[in-house]
């Protein structure tokens, strides 16, 4: 009965700690803390706590040259590694906007205050979709950037390594016919849009199929019964792993695509934020 219960997938390591979600998670609370209280009546933009906001945002929205420069320089690696300046752009590029909307009490004001604070606004959100398009084309936040090929070998990979369960018997045709929808897309719909909701929607009825099954081979053996927990642990990493590699592929290359467009675009609107902000702040100690 040992040959009824052999796991699909041998253990996996375990995955490192993910901050992001905490980092998303204070900062939507920090908007709508700022968005929803009264903040007028505690920080005045022209003084005190208020002013030094101002200050601290605008350096550090100046502050995220530093990893372009660093990046395209080699003369400038006494400043550091690439990556750990990396970390530091996307804390910045998060920090930086929230000092400046609390500066700004979150309302609008005068005309070289309201442009300069579109400015920022567009380059946050160019900042977000271009995380999001890094992501998809790279091993993780920090990792080096994939390829199509290392892709679909890594796809291959997982595929091979299966084992031998008399207890899901169709998991291997269901992953497969899975793994053929993720791929091929909604028509008229972007990859990356019909690839992360097709993911979603095939993993779902495969992990119920993997419960489903495992009840029932559970309670027609008292072996299986033992070590259903185990089964059921290591079907669902499997699932998820080969479920994701689809997705990867279906996104990689439109990612790719979008993420080279983005570069052209990110930097002219950023060097417009600069403008802006030097607009605004030689406006406000002028007149």
């Amino acid at each position: 009965m040992a040959a009824v219960i052999a796991p699909p997938l041998e253990k996996l390591p375990a995955k490192p700690m993910n901050y992001a979600p905490i980092g998303f998670a204070v900062t939507v609370l920090l908007l709508i803390a700022g968005w929803f209280l009264p903040t007028d009546r505690l920080i005045n933009p022209q003084a005190g706590f208020g002013y030094a906001l101002g200050i601290v945002g605008g350096s550090m929205m100046l502050s995220l040259l530093i990893y372009p420069l660093r990046k395209r320089n080699p003369r400038l690696a006494f400043l550091g590694g690439v990556r750990p300046w990396f970390r530091v752009h996307m804390v910045l590029g998060v920090v930086g906007p929230l000092c400046i909307l609390y500066h700004s009490n979150f309302t609008t004001g005068a005309t070289n205050s309201n442009v300069a604070l579109a400015c920022m606004l567009v380059v946050s959100g160019s900042g977000v979709i271009g995380r999001y398009l890094y992501a998809r084309i790279h091993h993780g936040l920090y990792g080096h950037r994939a390829s199509l090929t290392e892709l679909r070998a890594e796809a291959a990979k997982l595929r091979e390594k299966h084992g031998s369960s008399t207890v899901l018997t169709d998991l291997q045709a269901r992953l497969e016919q899975a793994e053929e929808h993720i791929e091929k897309g909604w028509p008229y719909v972007p990859k990356p849009i019909s690839a992360s909701i097709l993911w979603r929607l095939e993993r779902r009825q495969l992990r119920h199929y993997v419960q489903n099954a495992v009840r029932r081979a559970s309670s027609e053996s008292s072996v299986v019964a033992e070590h259903a927990r185990t089964l059921l642990g290591s079907a669902q990493k499997y699932v998820e792993r080969r479920l994701y590699s689809a997705r990867r592929l279906a996104e990689f290359q439109a990612c790719e695509r979008l993420f080279a467009l983005w570069h052209v675009l990110h930097m002219p609107l950023f060097f417009m934020l600069v403008i802006a902000g030097i607009v605004h702040v030689v406006a406000v100690h002028v007149y």
